[in-house]
């Protein structure tokens, strides 16, 4: 698993290196490249055999939905092989750094199964977004809460 939170720099030809941490869990859970891929905001980079799950579901959407379509094209069609180089780096493309609005500085940020490369600004407006909703969202999420007429 993935966690914590490093702020590195990118080099200007798309070059980040991945904290040591991150490099073991990704080399001990597959000998494939790892994958990145756009979320939006900010891009994710998942060990193959995380890949490979998001893959599964994606691929068990529906073909006559527009939504389902438009995500698969989105997570798929631009997601991109990222082999670490001899430095620990991966190269991100440039047109994922510039849909991330990434610069020189970024924010490198374990979540569970995947490591999200982030704009430190646009990082801290969603941590402040969601700090502001924290309870509402932990209430949502927890599988344990009782649903309406139950």
């Amino acid at each position: 698993m993935f966690r914590g939170r490093f702020t590195h720099t990118m080099d200007t030809k798309g070059r980040v290196s991945i904290p040591s941490g991150f490099r073991v869990e990704i080399q001990r859970r597959s000998q494939n490249d790892p994958i990145l891929a756009s979320q939006g905001s900010h891009l994710a980079l998942f060990p193959t055999d995380e890949w490979e799950k998001k893959e599964e579901v994606l691929l068990g959407l529906s073909e006559f939905d527009n939504d389902a379509m438009d995500l698969q094209r989105i997570m798929v069609g631009e997601a991109s092989d990222s082999p670490l180089d001899a430095q620990g780096r991966i190269l991100v493309p440039t047109l994922m750094r510039n849909e991330a609005e990434l610069g020189n500085k970024i924010l490198l940020v374990g979540v569970l199964n995947r490591i999200e490369l982030w704009n430190p600004e646009r990082y801290e407006e969603k941590k402040r977004m969601t700090a502001l909703r924290f309870d509402e969202i932990q209430k949502n999420v927890d599988p344990n809460r009782q649903q309406p007429g139950d």
